[in-house]
């Protein structure tokens, strides 16, 4: 039975294209939505990202002109801008690791281990020249995990590429920041005017993209 719910709330989601801008999510099914990106993974436990929730119209409207004039990003019940850290610092580490030490009782001398394996690879190692695009794809795996949170809960979503990162930075005030717009992404449910809403979903097949190695 679980299984056939997670494919059917996977069936079900598509990337809406028109929202009813009338409904909209409950306080708390959107506090669950809070909570699915909270509780989402990424490397090292780092969490290089920051989400927006958008609820000024005014700088929705600004944000809508900078996405192609799309409709999902106003007429959508929520809106949330994904951001990601572009650098990681020797401070980033040691608050993840206070953190640690505080939430899991763990003395902070026992966890200096891994603060040398994150340093060392993040900071002082090669990845350090690509960290901004590592952390960009860190926050896709937020990104993903908030639609499906959305799906199981029957709210519709559409994620938003098709932006001007770089207007979007300038509107929300993180030029000159830490951090900077990756994605969009609309939450709320779908129009009933939608086209798209039955199309059957068009995928390859299992074999062309699963590879078993026994």
């Amino acid at each position: 039975m679980k299984q056939e719910m997670l494919l059917t709330a996977l069936r079900t989601r598509y990337a809406t294209k028109k929202f009813d801008p009338a409904r909209k999510i409950s306080e708390a099914d959107w506090k669950t939505l809070e909570s699915s990106l909270v509780l989402a993974p990424s490397s090292y436990g780092l969490e290089p990202w920051k989400f927006h929730v958008i609820e000024n119209p005014a700088i929705r409207e600004k944000l809508r002109a900078a996405s192609w004039n799309q409709t999902q990003v106003t007429d959508a019940s929520h809106y949330v801008v994904f951001t990601f850290k572009k650098s990681v610092k020797e401070s980033d580490v040691a608050e993840l690791l206070e953190r640690t030490s505080a939430t899991r009782g763990v003395p902070i001398e026992a966890l200096d281990g891994y603060r040398k394996v994150i340093t060392g690879d993040l900071i002082h190692g090669p990845r350090s020249a690509v960290i901004a695009p590592w952390a960009g794809r860190q926050t896709y795996i937020a990104l993903g995990f908030a639609m499906l949170s959305a799906a199981i809960l029957g709210i519709d979503t559409c994620p938003m590429e098709g932006i001007d990162p770089a207007e979007y930075d300038r509107i929300l005030g993180l030029e000159g920041s830490e951090y900077a717009t990756v994605a969009g992404l609309a939450l709320g449910y779908r129009h009933a005017e939608d086209r798209y809403a039955d199309a059957k979903k068009v995928r390859k097949h299992v074999d062309q993209v699963i590879v078993h190695h026994r």
